[in-house]
């Protein structure tokens, strides 16, 4: 089995440069309702997006963010194959429409590309797209058997 948590250090920053910038424009002129919405709307985001974990199994390609926010799966036997991808700088960070599918990443522009049979195309970002890619194709060539180890 194949698991790894990424931190999204650079969605991180963001959010905390976004927090420190409201309340450093906002506060010192007395803070407002909208204000104090934008900060917890900000800190919310943090928490949800300061992660993405990757679990791959006998079963399938689960991933989700931060504290198991918008848990997603991918049934082995639906992927059709997998490859290392490249994401473009502007593509961004969270989940993404993307031209060639949908994209869940949390940091860097390394990802995992995965094809479904019914045409359906997923990145997913990682910090170590080779382990990611090896886990899933070993699933794919064991046929989503258990394996002995």
């Amino acid at each position: 089995m194949y698991r790894h948590t990424q931190p999204g250090w650079t969605i991180l920053a963001f959010f905390l440069a976004g927090l420190l910038v409201v309340a450093a424009i906002a506060l010192p002129k007395g803070g407002t309702p909208l204000v104090s919405s934008v900060l917890v709307f900000l800190g919310v985001l943090g928490v949800l997006f300061h992660s993405m974990t990757v679990t791959v199994d006998d079963r399938s390609v689960r991933w989700h963010f931060g504290p198991g926010f918008w848990n997603k799966e991918m049934p082995i036997e639906t992927i059709e194959g997998v490859g290392q991808a490249r994401n473009k700088w502007y593509y961004g960070w969270g989940i993404r429409k993307v031209p060639h599918g949908w994209l869940y990443n949390v940091s860097g522009l390394s990802a995992v590309e995965i094809r479904a049979k019914d045409r359906r195309l997923i990145r997913l970002g990682t910090d170590e797209p080779e382990a990611l890619k090896r886990a899933i194709e070993s699933r794919l060539h064991a046929g989503g058997r258990p394996d002995s180890g």
